[in-house]
């Protein structure tokens, strides 16, 4: 997959420095709404041009009140891509389900996008970031169990006939009957991104979900291939390299020297997912269990490696196609992901750029990646057609839709 947080990257680093922050209450009067169409526009050519050049598919995200990421709302987006793509999957990873006061709506969208796209949606679900709570304004005390009861709405809206009635802790619906429903039965595939929260990794082995891994550490994602595969096995399954993602910041171009040059700008949220900001934004309080505030707080502890560093223990991948190759080699081999998000642009990383790398991404990187999967027997679920989750079953193949005004004979 191709992906890019869409920073707001006409937003000078001069702007936040006076506040010490880049998030959540950095005033958005430094949000330029010219500079901002531009960047819109840049990325949806970006995004066709990925589909051109080769890529499996393009990966979408989510993120409020931060310059770091211009997507208010997942769906719109992939609402655009459904209509002027093709071929490239859809992936949305994903849409912050405790944010959501309405999952029967939320279901509605992602069928239309579903059924506009002819079955190429996965709709990835997140339970957000700690900011993400205070900026729509949600309950951070609330946050698992919004996101465990939405889901298990969500999932019922798009596999049962209506009407029924829904009355839940968090959600309320006496008539829950929709007008738009999947394509893809039993329901789209679903696949749960996360950092290294056991319940979280826990929760999705159970649903038999994949678990996209953002941008781990070695040793963490080992760590979380273990827990989950622990979880598969006691719930009657085997996990597998099938149910694991893997993100990794990848930059590439011809030139070596350019590509790191580039790859720098990845430390521009200073190589945190959230951005600069206070920890109590990040993690309000009631947001974690007390054994993930107690990881975070760990993490936080540690000092953040520096670009270099990064380059060393590939959680930066920079360089010409060959050593881009080779380093990602490295990463599955060992890491075993079927499943992987090149995070290739970030920061002040301009437009032409960003088409390059892309290109070289398509034409050279990604199909030597299909030919190192096929030889350590990576399969992604879509060729194995596995099930979209142990609780629905298997997912059944989509007849390709007709083309308007063609004939089927």
């Amino acid at each position: 997959m191709y992906f890019t947080e869409q920073p707001m990257s006409a937003t000078p680093e001069s702007a936040w420095e006076p506040y010490g922050y880049s998030a959540t209450l950095f005033p958005n009067k430094h949000f330029d709404p010219v500079e901002g169409s531009r960047l819109y526009n840049e990325r949806l050519v970006e995004y066709q041009y990925a589909e051109e050049a080769g890529v499996d598919g393009i990966m979408l995200n989510e993120h409020h009140n931060a310059p770091f990421c211009m997507q208010a709302k997942i769906n719109i987006f992939a609402s655009i891509l459904a209509a002027v793509t093709k071929r490239v999957k859809i992936v949305l990873l994903g849409n912050p389900l405790p944010c959501v006061d309405n999952p029967v709506r939320l279901a509605e969208e992602l069928s239309m996008i579903g059924m506009v796209s002819k079955g190429r949606l996965v709709a990835g679900i997140v339970r957000g970031a700690g900011q993400e709570q205070l900026a729509t304004n949600a309950n951070p005390d609330y946050n698992r169990e919004r996101f465990e009861e939405a889901h298990d709405l969500l999932v019922k809206t798009f596999t049962d006939t209506g009407p029924f009635r829904w009355e839940g802790d968090h959600y309320h619906f006496r008539v829950v009957n929709p007008w738009a429903m999947p394509l893809q039965k039993p329901h789209p595939r679903i696949g749960v991104p996360g950092v290294i929260s056991r319940e979280s990794i826990v929760w999705t082995a159970q649903q038999g979900y994949p678990y996209i891994a953002l941008n781990p550490m070695m040793e963490d994602a080992l760590r979380i291939w273990e827990i989950y595969d622990e979880t598969a096995e006691s719930v009657g399954y085997k996990g597998g390299p099938e149910y694991r993602g893997y993100l990794i910041r990848c930059h590439v171009q011809e030139d070596s020297e350019k590509a790191i040059e580039n790859a720098r700008q990845h430390m521009w949220m200073q190589g945190e997912f959230l951005g600069l900001g206070a920890n109590q934004w990040q993690t309000p309080s009631g947001y974690s269990s007390p054994e993930s505030r107690r990881q975070r707080l760990e993490a936080g502890r540690r000092v953040a490696p520096p670009f270099e560093d990064r380059l060393k223990n590939f959680t930066i991948v920079a360089g010409n196609p060959d050593q881009v190759i080779e380093q990602l080699a490295k990463i599955m081999e060992r890491a075993r992901p079927s499943i992987l998000a090149l995070w290739a642009n970030d920061g002040y990383i301009d437009h032409t750029d960003s088409m390059e790398c892309i290109r070289l991404l398509g034409e050279r990187v990604i199909p030597s990646l299909h030919k190192i999967g096929d030889e350590l027997g990576l399969r992604d679920p879509f060729h194995l057609n596995s099930p979209v989750s142990i609780r629905t079953g298997p997912m059944e193949e989509i007849a390709p839709v007709p083309e308007p005004n063609s004939v089927v004979g």
